[in-house]
């Protein structure tokens, strides 16, 4: 067994997506929870557009080490949704703080049904690199 920057990255990756897996969850339950009048579109917004930025700076993050790793084939297969956050962040509505989500227009249909797909589709991605980090970074322990 060998322990590489490579296999580091790997392990890192895989603590790292279990987290967002955790925050695509909550976004998804947030999103549900408006759409069903549940709770109220401005502490909704006030819960969910903390935690964009760390969602973003960890994927990025981890991005990054793969690119000193020089794994090219995974930094590929996460620059497009890095690559996704940049450019959404850049677009965001015009807001007096950080984040993506407007209260005055999350509760428009077209706005919360895109973003509970997005967060469907980020919770596919975050599970699918979850087990992709795990077997590469079990092949990286194992092959030298």
């Amino acid at each position: 067994m060998a322990f590489t920057f490579a296999a580091f990255c790997y392990i890192l990756a895989l603590i790292l997506s279990a987290v967002l897996i955790f925050f695509a969850i909550f976004h998804i339950i947030a999103f549900d929870e408006l759409k069903t009048d549940y709770k109220n579109p401005i502490d909704q917004c006030n819960s969910l557009n903390p935690l964009v930025l760390p969602e973003y700076f960890i994927h990025i993050f981890f991005t990054v080490f793969f690119l000193f790793a020089q794994r090219w084939g995974t930094m590929a297969f996460n620059l497009p949704l890095a690559a996704y956050h940049i450019r959404r962040y850049i677009n965001r509505p015009v807001m007096s703080g950080p984040g993506l989500y407007d209260p005055t227009s999350i509760m428009n249909s077209d706005e919360l049904n895109r973003a509970m797909k997005e967060g469907w589709v980020k919770l596919a991605f975050y599970l699918v690199s979850f087990f992709f980090y795990l077997y590469s970074m079990i092949y990286e322990l194992v092959s030298n």
